[in-house]
């Protein structure tokens, strides 16, 4: 495995070498090196440096040209306007660099100089109730931010915080004490997820109807709750009926996603119910928190109620209970003490903002959180129907998961199947496709927004072989497959060949394959899976139109420009199937 550095960065550190001999009292000045398209690279650093030497721009930047030496890396440089370096690059350079990253199986994409441990919170579902389009998000974002962060060599802990604590158990626990066949299958075989959503859906709406229609039952229901919060045997047994009973559910949907959840990452909010009490007491002896009326609260400056009186973190109710904020920061305790976190990441919906803005500066007033451990929320807006509302069913339901994923890989298949037999797929392909296609939409949607916007979720659009959509991306390395498979490739890798002439079509695809190590980089440090998105997306549209520019197989080139030809279509592909794959999406080789 070896890294590669990328053209940017060698043409940045030449530059940056030139300013620090032109200019010795600047030190390590940056030369704000950008993608141009002047050039193939503008370098913007010289005004702002030279402002502050009291210098002339334009002569400074004429002698930093003459500092550089050119013919290897750096085909020409010339100063435009008041001081800007345009930089074009060899031809050469650019096949050498891609040939050295087609070498390795990371593609010459370095790891990360000092990796720590990330815990990610993400995908988060309740026990005994459906996952609704609102669930999307969090587990699609998460996922890949997972995959992204572990491909830059950082430590990752996937934590799914799933809501299996709280008073409405004790209706749940009580209803089936007294109706203990409620949640047995019907045969001995494997439960499908259908069929355990369906027992857990039955039962909390006899519950619900006895709750509330039955002062006695309600009453028995209350009492069941102080037993499963006094760690009641006989009422934990039931409790955990539901969370089994929910967990079949809940991986049978993820399973739909094509994503992979471990049971030992599965940590509710009952997991952290033997720290609550030594929360309280950490934060109260400290100061951090103080009883007012009776409730251990964390007061702030800047958070204020509408009538104009500050509102608290409330961490234990007046009557005893814990509220979510105590949960979140014993959590945060375990995640730094125990597991070791230097960041913490939560994906969760913005509208959750203010509560873990309050829960991240209780911590840091803690000592739990400080300059070497940080806690972000990578907080994400709504998914809107294609009237831009909240999307709803017709009847004003929250919309299921599922029936969502069952419609996408439904249109997905049709649009697989009308394509199917120019390709020759098999019955088993088109379905095996019409699943990586459908799957694949409805993240790269998401994905492919920046996390922080509302999207509309439009099966038509998404599904679409045209615009920036994930069949879009699927396509175009389906199609260099199929091109590399009629080339007679096979096994053999194609060669690159530095000592030609590149065609402007190949150029702008070498320049763009060279700069997925930098993206990727951006993507962790951000948190912005959307750019790894938009970086792909804009390599299919810089492929398709090297394919219409240059022909690779026919009308047949000279030999060695289709080989080099083969070998931008190769990278291309490999660059292709990795990204998709760190945004959790497939890339079949027949489409």
């Amino acid at each position: 495995m070896a890294s590669v550095p990328s053209l940017a960065s060698s043409v940045n550190q030449r530059v940056a070498d030139a300013l620090a001999s032109a200019l010795p009292e600047a030190g390590a000045a940056d030369p704000l090196l950008r993608r141009s398209d002047r050039a193939d690279f503008q370098a913007n650093g010289i005004l702002a440096l030279a402002k502050k030497a009291k210098a002339n721009p334009r002569e400074l930047a004429t002698t930093v040209v003459e500092g550089i030496p050119t013919g290897d890396l750096i085909q020409e440089i010339e100063v435009s306007g008041p001081g800007f370096l345009n930089i074009t690059i060899t031809d050469r350079a650019i096949i050498e660099t891609l040939a050295a990253r087609a070498l390795d199986d990371r593609l010459g994409v370095p790891l990360a100089a000092n990796p720590g441990t990330t815990v990610i919170d993400y995908a988060q579902p309740n026990v005994a109730k459906e996952m609704h389009v609102g669930h999307l998000r969090s587990a699609v974002i998460g996922a890949a931010m997972v995959e992204i962060l572990e491909f830059t060599g950082e430590k990752v802990v996937r934590r799914h915080h799933i809501g299996d604590w709280g008073t409405q158990f004790g209706m749940l626990i009580q209803y089936l004490l007294e109706h203990p066949h409620e949640l047995d299958h019907k045969s001995d075989e494997e439960v499908s997820g259908e069929e355990a959503m369906s027992n857990l859906n039955r039962l909390y709406k006899a519950s619900r109807g006895l709750f509330d229609s039955d002062e006695e039952f309600k009453t028995r229901a209350r009492a069941r709750v102080v037993d499963l919060q006094a760690g009641d045997p006989e009422t934990l047994a039931l409790w955990q009926r539901f969370v089994d009973e929910s967990k079949i559910y809940f991986y049978s949907v993820f399973n739909k996603l094509d994503m992979d959840i471990q049971d030992p990452d599965v940590v509710g909010e009952s997991g952290y119910n033997d720290m609550l009490v030594e929360t309280c007491k950490l934060l109260e002896e400290s100061g951090v928190a103080v009883r007012s009326n009776g409730a251990l609260c964390v007061f702030f400056d800047d958070v204020k109620g509408p009538d104009g009186n500050p509102t608290p973190l409330i961490v234990q109710k007046s009557d005893g209970g814990f509220g979510y904020a105590a949960t979140d920061l014993s959590a945060i305790r375990d995640r730094v003490g125990n597991l070791g976190a230097t960041e913490l990441i939560y994906v969760v919906d913005a509208r959750q903002s203010l509560h873990f803005k309050m829960v991240f500066e209780t911590a840091r007033r803690a000592g739990w959180l400080n300059d070497e451990v940080k806690a972000v929320q990578l907080a994400f807006g709504t998914v809107l129907g294609k009237d831009g509302k909240p999307f709803k069913t017709r009847e004003g339901e929250t919309v299921r998961l599922v029936d969502l994923l069952d419609e996408a890989v439904d249109r997905a298949t049709a649009v697989v199947r009308e394509k199917a037999e120019r390709v020759g797929l098999t019955e088993a392909e088109i379905v095996e496709n019409g699943q990586y296609v459908g799957i694949g939409a409805v993240k790269y949607a998401d994905l492919s927004t920046s996390a922080s916007r509302d999207y509309k979720f439009d099966l038509d659009q998404m599904v679409s072989l045209t615009g920036d959509t994930s069949v879009y991306l699927q396509y175009a390395y389906a199609r260099i497959k199929s091109i590399l498979r009629k080339a007679g490739e096979g096994d053999r890798k194609p060669a690159a060949h530095p000592e030609l002439e590149l065609a402007p079509a190949e150029r702008a695809l070498g320049l763009h394959l060279d700069q997925f190590g930098e993206v990727i980089a951006e993507a962790a440090a951000e948190h912005a899976p959307h750019k790894v998105a938009a970086y792909l997306y804009q390599l299919s549209s810089l492929f398709a139109t090297f394919y219409e520019q240059c022909p690779v197989v026919k009308p047949e080139p000279e030999l060695v420009v289709g080989e080099n030809r083969l070998f931008l279509c190769d990278l291309t592909a490999r660059t292709l199937s990795k990204g998709m794959s760190l945004l959790g999406i497939r890339t079949p080789e027949k489409l």
